[in-house]
């Protein structure tokens, strides 16, 4: 049990790395349509151009630890949601065709085409990651053979809705913050006033997501009313929350942005505190249908082999993480090699 609960805790870092790396790639995506000019567009994409797709590398080990670690959750999730994979892997194809062909010709009709494909992947991207963290919460019909009875259509209700728009907002918010940090002159100051709008919209919408889970789903907040000790993480998650806009008005940016990472990350601890132990909650029979850590994982030896390779893999892409933004750390400066 205690190798599945390791490799369980392998798969949340990884979804945690994905979202607050890959979160502000997202948020940039969000915010492209908003710049002004050609320019300011161009200062974007080269903002995330160095290390998007190394961020999205985390999504691969999600899948990869899922795959190998649990596979009978594989074998439902993906399945269940074949259609909002299919549509986030068109969004995830999306972005990096945008990011890598708008700069390949002069003509402003199709450097706009491909800049409203690079924003409408990013909102599918998000608003998908929100609907399905949503729909995880709220939990699937799922039989005693772990088969999802469902439709398309089932994924589609009022909490993995505004948890959805969450999530893009949550992006958003992240994304801005990193260009305030990338960015400098005018575009600096435009992109700075952006900040508190967004962030105002965030906090509407998560203390409106907040109340909804409180009310609608009780069993998300019955850990913490079981254990007190465990309250201090959504106090750490407000507090980083609150610290953004104080931090920003300050104009300490890199600290603001990090205290938007440990936004993400703890909002996605809460999110494992109450779904704990389940991976799958089945709405038909929660106690015998789902799936849960323990009853759906690989074999002791199998997850002991995954262990020492993830011992190995992690710390590699962490560091290679490292070194890529340390050596493009600093303001965006667009020469003839950049989008």
């Amino acid at each position: 049990m205690i190798f599945a609960f390791l490799f369980y805790c392998v798969v949340i870092l990884a979804m945690i790395c994905y979202a607050m790396l890959d979160g502000f790639d997202l948020g940039v995506g969000i915010l492209h349509p908003f710049a002004k000019s050609d320019m300011d567009r161009r200062i974007f994409l080269n903002a995330i151009g160095p290390v998007w797709d190394g961020n999205e590398v985390w999504l691969v080990i999600v899948g990869g630890t899922l795959f190998g670690g649990f596979p009978e959750v594989f074998g439902t999730l993906f399945p269940a949601f074949y259609n909002a994979v299919m549509v986030l892997l068109l969004g995830l194809i999306l972005r990096a065709v945008s990011i890598e062909f708008r700069s390949k010709r002069e003509s402003a009709r199709w450097r706009n085409n491909w800049d409203y494909l690079f924003f409408f992947g990013s909102i599918v991207i998000a608003f998908g990651l929100g609907l399905t963290v949503g729909n995880l919460i709220e939990g699937l019909p799922i039989d005693a053979n772990h088969q999802y009875l469902g439709s398309v259509f089932n994924f589609i209700h009022p909490y993995s809705i505004i948890v959805g728009i969450t999530a893009v907002a949550l992006f958003a918010m992240h994304g801005a913050i990193f260009l305030v940090m990338k960015t400098e002159g005018e575009l600096h100051d435009r992109v700075r006033s952006w900040v508190p709008k967004v962030i105002g919209i965030f906090i509407a919408l998560y203390t409106i997501t907040t109340i909804y889970t409180f009310v609608a789903k009780p069993f998300m907040v019955q850990p913490m009313f079981d254990r007190p000790y465990l309250f201090l993480i959504p106090l750490i998650s407000l507090a980083g929350i609150i610290a953004v806009p104080i931090l920003m008005k300050k104009e300490q940016d890199g600290w603001a942005f990090i205290s938007s990472c440990i936004s993400i990350a703890t909002l996605l601890i809460l999110t494992v505190i109450g779904t704990f132990p389940y991976m799958i909650r089945s709405t038909i029979d929660p106690v015998q249908n789902s799936l849960t850590i323990y009853n759906s994982s690989s074999s002791e030896l199998t997850l002991k082999i995954l262990l020492i390779i993830v011992a190995f893999g992690v710390p590699l892409v962490l560091g290679y993480g490292f070194y890529i933004y340390r050596i493009f750390r600093g303001k965006v400066e667009i020469d003839e090699r950049s989008y």
